[in-house]
């Protein structure tokens, strides 16, 4: 297996920057998602990864060995790479049996036929497919086919597998299914994985790590729990899970790693946690008058709100859906700041309601200047 290094990435066509001087370290057998809205350049750092494009700057290692590298000259083909891929469309061949379609980049390679018919035997017993070797790619399903491509993917023995949202042309049912499928799949082979998706719940149910894209830079790479829990700016945490973010007026050092933030004009206040360095900026005393901050958000979860009487926020209630065994409510905070809430009982839509926080995380939602 491999580990991976990006440095210093730019791609571009013609006048759109796809990706901007992007860094990136991938542990040996670790899974990585690429996370982001279409568009964001996760799909290109892949390509790149690939060896499908080419970058303008940066280098790209693999084990430590340059396979990218346009300062010196280095782009060593796809087919030196020994990298796996998988496809959103499969890309199987419809005259083959699922067998020869597993096998036929070693048959490429002009292995010996023992030697092929063992890797494809081992293969397909990884993706629970050795009944279906010699069935069709029409007689399967779409899971199935997935994975006969997870498997040719395999067979080959590659250092890393590159999967490029393998799961968005399947319903709902088999993409869970799937979901399982590749974390098995991981967990037998220990390979080094990098998943390209737009879904946040693939990649927060599978991923070690989650880089989260956005115009063509990765705006935070972190475990599920930090980028749900302590997102570093706005974007991620509007993209990563469901929440709120509110505007903050203000902030007071508390203990324990968190603050007293006020929200809005008057002295409504929540408790919340706030890195260090964050808190220290936005606290900074009189000795430091040059000491600059970018506007401040305060993040809040569903389950860091209830429905209290006593609570110190108030809101109206503008949607309730039930979710089997408790509601969603969504409520309307001043004028424009919707906080979604989970519930016990039903609200009536326009029910004036009060809010308790329990937890927060603040940020800082632009750069410093």
């Amino acid at each position: 297996m491999a580990d991976i290094n990006l440095t210093g990435i730019t791609k571009k066509f013609g006048d759109y920057r796809a990706l901007d001087d992007v860094s990136l370290t991938i542990g040996n057998g670790e899974f990585v998602a690429l996370l982001g809205p279409s568009g964001c350049g996760k799909t290109t750092l892949l390509r790149l990864l690939a060896g499908f494009e080419t970058p303008d700057s940066g280098a790209i290692m693999l084990d430590g060995h340059a396979v990218a590298d346009p300062a010196r000259g280095i782009m060593i083909a796809p087919e030196d790479r020994n990298l796996g891929i998988v496809f959103q469309s499969y890309a199987l061949w419809p005259h083959m049996s699922v067998a020869r379609n597993v096998g036929y980049p070693l048959e490429v390679r002009r292995l010996p036929r023992a030697e092929r018919d063992r890797r494809i035997r081992e293969a397909l017993s990884i993706v629970s497919l050795e009944a279906y070797a010699d069935r069709s790619p029409a007689e399967l399903s779409g899971g199935q086919r997935q994975r006969v491509a997870l498997a040719r993917c395999l067979v080959m023995e590659p250092r890393a597998v590159l999967l490029d949202e393998p799961l968005a042309n399947l319903d709902v049912h088999l993409r869970e299914t799937m979901q399982q499928a590749f974390l098995e799949f991981h967990r037998r082979t220990g390979a080094t994985m990098i998943y390209v998706t737009h879904d946040q719940s693939e990649a927060m149910a599978m991923a070690d790590r989650i880089a989260v894209m956005d115009k063509g830079r990765i705006r935070q790479m972190a475990s599920p729990e930090t980028l749900y829990r302590e997102p570093v700016d706005h974007m991620v945490a509007g993209f990563v899970g469901a929440g709120a973010v509110l505007p903050v007026a203000g902030v007071a050092p508390g203990d324990g790693g968190r603050c007293l933030v006020r929200i809005g004009d008057d002295d409504t206040g929540v408790q919340a946690r706030i890195c260090a360095r964050t808190l220290s900026r936005a606290t900074a005393n009189l000795n430091h008058p040059d000491e600059r901050i970018g506007d401040l958000g305060l993040c809040l979860r569903p389950e860091d709100v209830r429905v209290d009487d006593g609570g110190s926020l108030a809101g109206v209630v503008d949607d309730c859906v039930y979710l089997g065994g408790r509601f969603r409510l969504l409520v309307r905070i001043g004028v424009d700041h919707i906080i979604p809430v989970y519930a016990g009982q039903r609200a009536r839509i326009g029910e004036a309601l009060r809010l308790a926080v329990s937890d927060g995380w603040v940020f800082e939602r632009t750069e410093a200047a």
